[in-house]
């Protein structure tokens, strides 16, 4: 696969062109971060609402993940992606145009959406490459997309400082952050008119139900439904510290109305996935074996996202900030060494899932990559002033490498435990990023650095000890095509579009 890596050609253009849609909707993302600090200096902003501000950015990320894979599961790649690159615009020039606290919220609660573009992509590889090579190509699309908040943290406070006559003198930040959702847009209408759902003469397999995920059993039911909970309650956890002094984005009574809306909104969704599955409940259906899958590893493959991909989204969003105050750096430099570590996606996710196609264990490869997060962050823990900037800047790479490497082994098994429903999937899993990232980063904006490295590598360790009891090796984790499907048409590489 690697050799044909860079034909251009059949599934491979699909790859190029996926992971670069991916990328911008990364940039997009994370245009925020390296301008933190400078845009809480302009806006008289509080330390703790720069934070927040944080949170804000992967909360709506939660629910978009699942919903846009259930869209994704119905409609298709194309079109999804294709729309929430053009959708990108809306939160990018809102931010852009935002004067005061509360305007960035919202924006930055409108981007989490165009968070969630992740999911699309999984979808879109899995239709083109067969599980032999599904964590070469997941770690590809996942490790150079995710490479767009290196180009968010490196680029955008170039642009910025490159057009600051057009602000007065002042770094142009409105006009860095627009040009990345104008840039997107344009990119989803190129996408759309250049892509195609699967290879020429193979059936787009979709979920016959919608509306909730599919489970094979009771036990399974129950335990989709308290990881819907674990959701809920992240976002939850957010709208107390909306609430919190020094914020007060929300009144106290707003907070319990949004409680009242979550609680609402959990019981829904365990309404709707009742009725996808009550034949199932009431003992009228039962799966034939090749049919089962356990949503005990899915609820594994979540934890084990939530200590690389939401330790990933803390770091990147605290790190500039982080660095910019640990050493006294200008925000322009410390924005471009705290890109060191998603610049380590270029190579470390990709990594993750060569090494799980390659190792012939995905069960170990994930369990020894999680332990070396967690050795990553509690080495991190000791960071001071009075370390050599260099030596920092190893030791987050060091965990990056992990972490990142990570989230291509946790995709290198998430199309596998069932391909018709891997949308879903993939956004249960994905979400579960998120959830990380927002309980990270409310631990972050609570305690301090040294703390939050501390909880992250914790947390990874234990992950470790989970894998390594718990998580099974998926059916045909390296076979030629799915089950169902011939070789050929999953794996010949010269098909044209």
């Amino acid at each position: 696969m690697l050799k044909r890596l860079f034909s251009f050609g059949g599934r491979y253009r699909i790859l190029h062109q996926t992971w670069f849609a991916f990328f911008l909707t990364f940039v997009c993302w994370f245009n925020f971060a390296p301008f933190a600090t400078t845009i809480g200096k302009q806006l008289q902003l509080a330390p703790e609402q720069i934070k927040t501000l944080a949170i804000c950015n992967l909360a709506l990320t939660i629910p978009a993940r699942l919903i846009i894979g259930m869209l994704l599961d119905r409609f298709g790649p194309r079109i999804t992606y294709s729309i929430l690159l053009m959708f990108a615009a809306v939160p990018c020039l809102a931010t852009a145009l935002s004067q005061d606290f509360n305007q960035l919220v919202i924006s930055r609660l409108l981007m989490g959406i165009v968070g969630s573009g992740f999911v699309v992509g999984i979808r879109m590889v899995a239709e083109w490459f067969p599980p032999k090579e599904m964590g070469s190509a997941q770690g590809i699309y996942g490790g150079w997309g995710n490479f767009g908040a290196f180009g968010a943290e490196f680029a955008l406070p170039m642009i910025a400082v490159s057009t600051a006559f057009l602000g007065g003198g002042a770094s142009n930040w409105r006009f860095a952050i627009a040009l990345t959702g104008i840039v997107a847009a344009i990119y989803g209408v190129i996408y759309y008119n250049s892509v195609q759902d699967t290879p020429a003469g193979k059936v787009y397999k979709k979920p016959k139900k919608n509306g909730a995920l599919e489970v094979t059993s009771v036990k399974s039911f129950w335990a989709m439904i308290i990881s819907n909970f674990g959701l809920i309650f992240a976002l939850g956890l957010l709208a107390w510290r909306l609430e919190q002094k020094n914020i007060h984005f929300l009144t106290l009574s707003q907070m319990y109305l949004t409680w009242v809306v979550l609680a609402g909104l959990f019981a829904y969704q365990t309404y709707k996935a009742y009725q996808v599955n009550r034949e199932l409940l009431i003992g009228k259906k039962t799966y034939a074996p090749s049919q089962r899958y356990q949503f005990s590893q899915v609820a594994l493959l979540e934890f084990t996202y939530v200590t690389n991909f939401g330790s990933e989204l803390a770091a990147v969003s605290m790190l500039p900030a982080f660095f910019e105050k640990t050493f006294g750096l200008e925000h322009v430099v410390a924005g471009m060494i705290a890109a060191t570590y998603p610049f380590l996606n270029l190579v470390s996710r990709p990594s993750g899932g060569v090494i799980s196609d390659k190792f012939g264990s995905r069960k170990w490869t994930m369990t020894i990559i999680s332990a070396g997060i967690g050795v990553g962050y509690l080495m991190a823990h000791f960071i001071n002033s009075n370390w050599p900037i260099p030596v920092a800047i190893a030791v987050t790479m060091f965990a990056a490498y992990f972490a990142q490497a990570g989230c291509g082994a946790t995709y290198g098994i998430v199309p596998l435990i069932k391909k018709e429903a891997t949308g879903q999937i993939a956004g249960n899993v994905g979400a579960y990023g998120n959830f990380g990232g927002v309980v990270y980063l409310t631990i972050f904006s609570l305690t301090d650095a040294s703390t939050l490295f501390t909880t992250m590598g914790i947390a990874a360790i234990i992950c470790a000890f989970m894998c390594a009891f718990f998580l099974k090796e998926p059916k045909g984790s390296f076979a030629g095509a799915f089950e169902g499907e011939t070789p050929e048409n999953s794996t010949h590489h010269s098909i044209e579009v």
